[in-house]
């Protein structure tokens, strides 16, 4: 009998930025405070092209313009992001704000409101409406540079971390973005802890972001209840801070107000984060944003490599 052994003896494709490491084989240490569980609120502010390109549905796409799912999405620019900004100022809960940098042109008070409370801004691309890996090198590598520019200049701060609009990578972006200047990426979520990236231009941390704690594939996708996503979030967490005890985790909280602030749904996040908030005020977790974690992790690691 013959045995052709043909294609199965090759190495899978990979990424080459990251090696394998189990989690129960690293390092241990704490986060400020001495706490072990690190919460994060990711919120996603975003802007929409009318009548054109991407973007989340309610219900069934129509033809162009498509009145009704882009009306739905800019509730959450007009109210639903006031909302939350107000639950987040009632429990003191910072946020690590992902922003399209057309917001400065479209709202731009809604990001001054962020500003004044102290948010991280994080880099998310100029809208919604394009998937970044869409553009070649050149123009990924402008996105990259001119959305950095622009909240600087806006804002006063470059940001320190970019999330791709729709998560949307060409085997170029980790690389491209510590050309930029980046010093964390959110695009990945295969981890509960932040893991080192090595890029032809440096290192690069990967701050866990979740796809699970997320209410566009939890409630748009997989049409879960907001009394159910509330649930999840709270019984995510319980779990965490349970296993944080072996080990140091990081939570993220992903969160579009076009979503999560409409009023029914609003009510259920309130008791979620509640629920968190307490735990906090407990001294049992620390709850901060993806660049203050980026910063410890520096501090922890800084001659780390993958």
């Amino acid at each position: 009998m013959s045995h052709d052994h043909g294609a199965a003896g090759r190495p899978v494709a990979g990424h080459g930025l990251f090696k394998y490491q189990a989690i129960q084989d690293r390092p241990d240490y704490h986060w400020p405070g001495g706490v072990r569980l690190a919460v994060y609120i990711g919120f996603n502010l975003e802007h929409f092209a009318f009548g054109e390109g991407m973007g989340a549905n309610l219900g069934p796409a129509s033809p162009q313009p498509d009145v009704l799912n882009y009306a739905w999405r800019e509730y959450g620019n007009r109210v639903g992001a006031w909302r939350c900004l107000a639950l987040f100022d009632a429990l003191k809960l910072p946020t690590g704000a992902l922003i399209n940098t057309a917001l400065y042109d479209h709202c731009p008070d809604l990001i001054a409101a962020l500003v004044a409370r102290g948010d991280e801004l994080i880099g998310h691309g100029h809208t919604n409406a394009e998937r970044q890996a869409d553009r070649d090198e050149a123009q990924e590598r402008a996105l990259l540079a001119d959305c950095r520019a622009r909240i600087a200049r806006e804002s006063g701060c470059a940001p320190a971390g970019w999330l791709s609009p729709w998560i949307s990578e060409s085997r170029a972006t980790p690389h491209l973005m510590t050309e930029a200047g980046y010093r964390y990426t959110l695009n990945w979520s295969h981890d509960d802890q932040p893991v080192r990236m090595q890029t032809r231009h440096g290192s690069l941390w990967s701050i866990p972001y979740p796809q699970e704690i997320n209410d566009i594939p939890m409630i748009v996708a997989r049409q879960m209840d907001a009394k159910d996503f509330a649930q999840m979030i709270i019984d995510n967490f319980d779990e965490m801070l349970e296993q944080s005890v072996h080990q140091p985790l990081v939570m993220g909280i992903a969160l579009h107000p076009y979503i999560i602030g409409q009023p029914y749904r609003l009510r259920h996040l309130r008791r979620a984060l509640q629920h968190i908030a307490r735990q906090r005020d407990e001294g049992r977790i620390c709850v901060t944003t993806p660049g203050a974690i980026c910063t410890h992790m520096d501090q922890l690691f800084p001659d780390a490599v993958a």
